[in-house]
């Protein structure tokens, strides 16, 4: 789970930050550069899996053909920055496995982890377009007694944040440094979790293809692989109609994909593990299609398993008593659908994003998708656990009426802000502020009040049909 986020250099995000908490909304209009935030934890989420180059390609689902390094890059629109760093405060599972199967257990669970990319212009060693240089990468741990300070979003101290912030750690060094050697090269070290006095691994940074983290998957540094599990679970929701249609395989790995793929196998294995565990599996059922209810009408949801041809379909039945398969559904009841199998998968973990959730819903029943949001979001009130997963929803809207139903607390204005260069020009950055009188507005001139946000809360000019006032109702 995210707890703050600061971007620097990278696309339009400069000397940015954003607190955040388990849901958030973070609304404006078209083209500010919403998508950047996004697109910030999204490259760190694949740096756990890829090449630092490989990685930078992939952001937003580019195809590395095609995708230019140097988009990543802020620029005034006639000099391109060199560099970005990004940092992120995050709190992690404790139990972890590596990837042989073995158990491990980070000593630390409040993690800060910072990273800064270098790009080296075209070269006969760099190619045409130059390449990306891992320039520092640290991981440090946030002690409890400083963790109300670095949690700031509403939250039980006894029940949440007890149960959440773990730390054995004693030593200063954290867990991965960055040091400059004799010969005056960068070197990243690794730290043992034990906290001993040694030099500990290390690893030139100019010619390293992936970061530490990226790299961690065995046991022996417990933290570092703990912190790894939690970017890996970092995901962009981009629900695809076509995906969720799909039937699945017997053998096909039973997740919920980040295009919506696998709800039949997901939604089975769930009914198949509470069939083990002494619950009805009809139980499993019963939850998705009284949480579809609310936007549509139906009788119950369940998958049918095909022995000849080893498939597995979801059918949907309506209240009119038709079944209809997947494949037949309208796309906002598959969006909806697979939000409401997420909600009921104890093991879907991590941080969702999702730009526009609205689409393809009725005005109507947004409400519905705003709850099952909210729902998907673990409970800051109570401790996380298998009843409350430690998973975190973002989402970015431009919609008046999604954002009319948010709850202040939550919510955020993607708004652009100009500065000047050091030519006198100005340019422009983006910036996210939150409602004045709630938790992030610590400064009240970093806030907005509702005049900046009127539009979001009024029918737009030339409206032919506006809902009544108060005084028409009294009236």
């Amino acid at each position: 789970m995210l707890t703050r986020l600061e971007v620097d250099g990278f696309k339009n995000l400069v000397a940015f930050s954003l607190d955040l908490g388990p849901f958030t909304c973070i609304a404006g209009p078209n083209s500010v550069g919403k998508s950047n935030i996004f697109d910030a934890i999204q490259f760190l989420a694949l740096l756990t899996d890829h090449t630092i180059m490989e990685a930078a390609l992939k952001v937003r689902g580019a195809h590395p053909d095609t995708s230019d390094i140097r988009d990543l890059f802020w620029t005034d629109g006639t000099r391109r920055q060199e560099r970005f760093k990004i940092a992120c405060e995050m709190l992690v599972e404790p139990q972890v496995h590596d990837d042989f199967g073995r158990p491990a257990e980070a000593s630390s669970t409040f993690l800060r982890y910072e990273i800064e990319i270098r790009h080296l212009p075209p070269s006969s060693e760099a190619g045409l377009l130059g390449r990306l240089v891992l320039q520092s990468e640290s991981l440090t741990y946030v002690t409890q007694g400083e963790a109300s300070r670095h949690m700031r979003f509403p939250h039980s101290a006894s029940q949440f944040r007890a149960a959440a912030v773990k730390n054995t750690r004693r030593s200063a060094s954290g867990f991965i440094s960055v040091r400059t050697a004799d010969d005056g090269k960068r070197e990243i070290v690794v730290h043992q979790d034990g906290g001993s006095r040694g030099q500990g691994q290390t690893a030139p940074a100019d010619s390293a293809p992936r970061t530490i983290v990226g790299t961690s998957n065995t046991s022996a540094t417990p933290t570092v692989l703990a912190a790894r599990r939690e970017m890996q679970a970092w995901r962009l929701l981009a629900l695809e109609p076509s995906a969720m249609r799909r039937p699945d395989r017997f053998q096909t790995e039973p997740r919920v994909t980040v295009n919506g793929g696998h709800l039949a196998a997901t939604l089975y294995r769930l009914a198949l593990h509470a069939d083990q565990n002494g619950r009805d599996k009809a139980d499993v059922y019963a939850e998705v299609a009284n949480r579809l209810c609310d936007l549509v009408s139906v009788r119950s949801v369940k998958v049918i398993p095909d022995e000849v041809r080893q498939l597995l379909t979801l059918h949907v039945t309506e209240a009119s008593g038709v079944a209809l398969p997947a494949s037949s559904l309208s796309d906002g009841t598959l969006r909806f659908l697979a939000l409401a199998v997420i909600a009921a998968d104890p093991e879907a973990r991590g941080v969702m994003c999702m730009e526009e959730p609205e689409n393809g819903i009725h005005p109507a029943k947004i409400p519905a998708m705003v709850d099952t949001l909210r729902e998907i979001a673990v409970d800051p009130d109570a401790g996380p656990g298998p009843e409350n997963p430690l998973r975190q929803v973002i989402v970015a809207t431009h919609s008046p009426a999604f954002v009319q139903l948010q709850n202040p607390n939550d919510l955020v204005f993607a708004l652009e802000a100009s500065i000047r260069l050091e030519n006198g020009a100005p340019a422009s950055i983006l910036r996210c502020q939150p409602l004045t009188d709630t938790w992030r507005a610590t400064q009240p001139a970093k806030s907005v009040g509702l005049g900046t946000i009127l539009s979001y809360l009024t029918a737009p000019p030339g409206a032919q049909l506006k809902l009544p006032s108060m005084q028409d109702l009294v009236a």
